[in-house]
C-alpha cells in the first residue's frame, strides 16, 4: 500500500477511501460513508474528525455556477513584478480584489498565476488595470473559452480493503 501522507502516521486504505469519497461529494453523511467503506457510522465519524484534525481535510465547499452569479468570464492572469528588486508582496496586495479566486506561486517566466472571474471583457479590462496598479506588476492573460471539467479530486480513491 502506498501512503498518501508522509511522516509517522500515513493514511491507511480506509482513510484514503474516505478522503476520495468526500472529495467527490463533501455532503455525504457519515451513514453513507459507512455504507461505502464497510465501517460503522461512529467509526467513520471518528476517522473524518481525525482527518480534519491532521489537516488532511481542510474544509468543505460548494461547486458554484459562476455565470448565474454574473461572473461568466473566467481568465488566468500571469503576473510578474515590474521591479524584481522590490519585495515580493503581490499576493498581499492583490488579496482585497474579490474577482481573484485563486493565486498560485509558479516557476517560470512569471511569479504568480491568478484565476479570475468577472462579468465580461470590460470587467476583465478593469480588473487587469487594478491588478497592475495594486501590485506594480505586468500581466499576461489567457481567457477561458469553456471548462470541460474543474475541481476534480486528485486524491486516490482505492476503495475499502478487501475483506
Amino acid at each position: 500500500m502506498t501512503a498518501l501522507v508522509d511522516g509517522p502516521d500515513p493514511l491507511d486504505r480506509l482513510d484514503q477511501h474516505i478522503v476520495g469519497l468526500l472529495a467527490t461529494d463533501g455532503r455525504q453523511s457519515f451513514t453513507d460513508l459507512g455504507r461505502e467503506t464497510g465501517l460503522s457510522t461512529s467509526a467513520v465519524h471518528q476517522r473524518v474528525k481525525r482527518l480534519e484534525q491532521r489537516g488532511v481535510i481542510t474544509g468543505y465547499g460548494a461547486r458554484i455556477d459562476h455565470a448565474l452569479l454574473g461572473q461568466g468570464l473566467t481568465a488566468f492572469v500571469a503576473v510578474r513584478p515590474i521591479d524584481p528588486s522590490q519585495p515580493d508582496d503581490s499576493p498581499d496586495r492583490l488579496a482585497p480584489l474579490p474577482e481573484i479566486t485563486s493565486c498560485f506561486s509558479v516557476a517560470g517566466d512569471y511569479s504568480y498565476l491568478l484565476q479570475v472571474r468577472v462579468p465580461d471583457p470590460l470587467g476583465l479590462e478593469d480588473l487587469l488595470a487594478r491588478i497592475r496598479s495594486a501590485a506594480n506588476v505586468s500581466t499576461h492573460t489567457t481567457v477561458v473559452l469553456s471548462t470541460p471539467y474543474e475541481g476534480r479530486s486528485t486524491s486516490r480513491h482505492p476503495g475499502p480493503p478487501a475483506a
